[in-house]
């Protein structure tokens, strides 16, 4: 029972995460494309309100003529949409979700102790810690050298430096899953702090401002900027690390800090190419570079290259792990094929401490999947084949040590017809 009311907590909040992230980021894309995409208008009366930029459309059987103003209109409306919900929204139920699967389960889900051996309540405070931590260095690099004349561009260079020095810690402390989700959850944080403690601040001070009859300062709405700034390219980032843990291809590779920097790199030159083809400006560059770097991760991730040999300084998660136990070792696979007996013993050394009735390294069976049976075993038999042979996701972190003999066996057992007799 606490398996099943488990997923429905899973199933609830992924759910309203992704529909709150679309409603996030679907504003965010459409001001971006609606700031570049404005023209100043000729109509003399609009000028004089103060308008700098107009844009007529068209969508749903409706015309539409959103105006910017140069700064702010004379008079303020007493109604004013602020978009900041969709953005808190997001942040608090990924939080939620990361809580439920990740920091609830930490010796499960952060630890790996082939990357680095920490206990579960030092991963989770750590993983929190790396949260903090990033947005309060981020927060320092804009706020010192942001509102220099001319800072963006060392901005936009420290910013850089710090994502890779923060990929590369988190892959180096956590497990390759974890790794990824967590990078991805402190970018995120920085784009929801930012509204919190910059932009929409900014936005009040300068409303309030505007209703005493005093002239805006200009500095909130820089400020505002250069963060909305950062958010946009943070965001396909942001969206394939949070995707990332579908695809253990990426996060289980040796070098997967540099895989998950790479595939990041590709996010943010994409989003170049679109924001500058919303000025009218084709920039073929952008996207052909992003192209040749996720062609470039593809190809180093091939099984084929894969299955070249290594130098031993290269070896990080593909060692081959030693037995949990003397009676865990697998004997060679008879002339004729493997046998359910071969795979029933891998399984009872690497699979049952998570998919037990009483598991002994979760709480509950992990996905509420038994592999304590004949029956049981043979009921989720493509899944087995799934997860530990195809994606070598399973075991998570490869805690029990399964081996790459291990798993061909599985595999063997699997294509041969998964016999159970």
């Amino acid at each position: 029972m606490e398996a099943y009311i488990f997923d429905w907590l899973n199933l609830l909040l992924r759910w309203l995460h992704v529909i709150t992230a679309i409603a996030w980021i679907g504003s965010s894309f459409y001001f971006v494309w609606l700031d570049n995409s404005l023209v100043k208008p000729t109509d003399p009366e609009l000028l004089e309100k103060g308008v700098g930029g107009e844009l007529w459309a068209v969508h749903g059987g409706g015309f539409y003529n959103p105006q910017k103003y140069l700064l702010a209109p004379k008079a303020v409306p007493e109604h004013l949409h602020w978009f900041y919900w969709e953005s808190y929204s997001t942040w608090l139920s990924g939080f939620a979700l990361f809580s439920l699967l990740y920091l609830f389960n930490a010796n499960v889900f952060l630890v790996d102790k082939n990357v680095f051996d920490m206990s579960g309540s030092m991963a989770g405070g750590t993983a929190i810690a790396f949260l903090v931590f990033n947005w309060l260095i981020y927060d320092a690099i804009c706020s010192t050298i942001g509102d220099r004349p001319n800072g963006d561009r060392l901005v936009n260079i420290l910013v850089g430096l710090q994502v890779i020095v923060s990929v590369w810690a988190a892959c180096h402390l956590f497990s390759g899953r974890a790794a990824f989700l967590i990078s991805g959850a402190s970018m995120a944080t920085i784009m929801s702090a930012n509204v919190l403690v910059w932009i929409i601040p900014g936005q009040r001070k300068m409303v309030a401002a505007m209703r005493a009859g005093q002239e805006p300062d200009p500095i909130h709405g820089r400020r505002g900027k250069q963060r909305s700034v950062h958010n946009t390219y943070f965001t396909l980032p942001v969206l394939f690390a949070m995707l990332s843990n579908h695809y253990s291809m990426t996060y289980g590779a040796p070098h997967n800090w540099l895989v998950l920097l790479m595939i990041m790199a590709a996010g943010a030159l994409i989003r170049q190419f679109f924001v500058l083809r919303h000025k009218g400006v084709y920039n073929w560059w952008y996207p052909g570079v992003a192209v040749a770097l996720l062609l470039a991760v593809a190809i180093g991730l091939s099984p084929m290259m894969r299955s070249k040999p290594m130098p031993a300084a290269l070896h990080h998660q593909e060692e081959a792990k030693p037995a949990v136990a003397d009676g865990a070792k697998v004997e060679p696979a008879p002339a004729g094929g493997v046998s359910f007996a071969q795979v029933q013993q891998v399984i009872q050394a690497r699979c049952i401490q998570c998919h037990a009735e009483k598991p002994t390294l979760m709480p509950v069976p992990g996905k509420g999947i038994l592999l304590d049976s004949r029956e049981h075993i043979a009921e989720h038999a493509q899944q087995i084949y799934q997860q530990a042979y195809v994606a070598k996701a399973m075991p998570l972190g490869n805690m029990t040590n399964i081996t790459d003999e291990e798993r061909a066996l599985i595999g063997k057992w699997f294509e041969a017809g998964a016999a159970v007799n």
